[in-house]
């Protein structure tokens, strides 16, 4: 039993490091002249066709006929996909990637709002314990206290944008499809988020695209952006847990501090990093087992 749970982490893990990666690349890509446009667009299209790819091998017993509601519906909810990534890298042009990652991560207490609106329910001592340790490891984590006047507003908008549709995302998505196969759910919300980033990208494409940017950077982006992440969460999540689940998935937050760090040379001054453990304790906190809950 233990070695299954093992086994199970290391999926979830590294599906969240794959995510943590993501910022670094697109910063880099920036540097070489990229466009936003050019980066989604290559992800998405590239994704999609990697998934398309993947689908063919799904066992027949396996693979349930879906409804075209369903489908329907998954393709809506994918559209918040598409405006996460938007949101997301449209952020890192104007701020670090470690305070853009901090910021991702406020869909915990956004997600507890969230709960808190659709059930008409106040939420636990617990949660709202934890909702004040978040908000106060973002403030130490964005440099607030400390650089006030450098701070790029622009871009801590946008993030929040970016944490806000991940929110809706994961909310719409988690009782949506659930007969289909994994792979195809993914599938059809990456159908969805393309005609978010298309119709964005389209203004801007039709005056400039590289084409060299699916192969420099958008089979990376594709890779770890929209493929390896939900065939390991897939598999890991259901061995995990939820609670677990999500203690693994705040790796995310030094895998993208650490890629930062050492491709882009971005400083962390000390404060920084005291917010950034500090969320991830709180992460750990709110999702450890109880014989009780709050």
């Amino acid at each position: 039993m233990q070695s299954k749970i093992l086994k199970g982490s290391l999926f979830v893990a590294t599906g969240a490091a794959s995510y943590g990666l993501l910022a670094t690349f697109v910063k880099l890509a920036y540097k070489q002249g990229y466009s936003l446009a050019e980066v989604t667009l290559s992800q998405f299209v590239l994704g999609i066709a990697g998934l398309l790819i993947l689908t063919q091998f799904i066992p027949k017993r396996k693979d349930v006929k879906s409804a075209k509601s369903s489908i329907f519906k998954l393709a809506i909810a994918g559209t918040s996909l598409g405006a996460t990534s938007l949101f997301y890298y449209i952020s890192v042009q104007s701020i670090p990637v470690s305070i853009a990652i901090v910021l991702l991560m406020q869909t915990v207490w956004m997600g507890v709002v969230l709960e808190m609106i659709l059930l008409k329910k106040l939420p636990s001592a617990l949660k709202i314990c934890g909702v004040v340790l978040i908000l106060t490891g973002t403030i130490l984590a964005t440099n607030m206290l400390v650089e006030t006047d450098s701070i790029a507003w622009k871009g801590i908008f946008w993030g929040l944008m970016a944490a806000l549709s991940y929110t809706i995302s994961v909310f719409s998505t988690n009782k949506i499809g659930l007969e289909m196969h994994p792979l195809k759910r993914t599938l059809w919300m990456l159908v969805g988020g393309f005609v978010v980033v298309a119709s964005a990208a389209f203004p801007t494409l039709i005056h400039h695209f590289d084409p060299s940017i699916f192969w420099s950077w958008g089979i990376l982006l594709a890779l770890f952006g929209t493929i390896l992440p939900p065939i390991l969460f897939s598999i890991g999540m259901p061995i995990t847990g939820l609670g677990l689940g999500a203690i693994l998935s705040s790796v995310e937050i030094p895998v993208s501090v650490l890629m930062a760090f050492f491709l882009l040379n971005e400083q962390i001054g000390i404060f920084q990093w005291i917010g950034i453990v500090l969320i991830i304790a709180t992460v750990i906190w709110m999702n450890v087992p109880r014989k009780k809950d709050a």
